[in-house]
């Protein structure tokens, strides 16, 4: 998957200091700040949020699972609430609030 960056500039930011901590100029904590500043942030997202994302982008919960390579049957928890979205499925539901669904089509 490719970084989704806040912005260019934080994308031209963070690729330059990528280049310095791998030629050992910056240390792997400093990176880390780097990442955490320049790189779209992850958060929780509620029932509601995946519903209304979902109605947002006028998909059903099987389209809205293939694209993000889950089942229906994973997507209908999320909207009730039994279960809850982590890792990469919750990147991607975030990169889809951000950029639409087409961003990871």
């Amino acid at each position: 998957m490719t970084k989704q960056y806040e912005s260019e500039v934080l994308a031209s930011v963070h690729e330059a200091a990528l280049d310095l901590a791998e030629a050992g100029f910056m240390s792997k904590r400093t990176m880390r700040r780097f990442d955490e500043i320049c790189l779209t942030p992850v958060k929780e997202m509620t029932p509601e949020d995946i519903r209304a994302l979902r109605l947002r982008e006028l998909a059903s919960q099987a389209v809205f699972a293939r694209h993000l390579n889950v089942t229906t049957g994973l997507v209908s928890k999320w909207e009730r609430g039994e279960k809850r979205p982590r890792g990469a499925s919750l990147k991607l539901l975030t990169l889809v609030a951000k950029n639409g669904l087409r961003a990871v089509a």
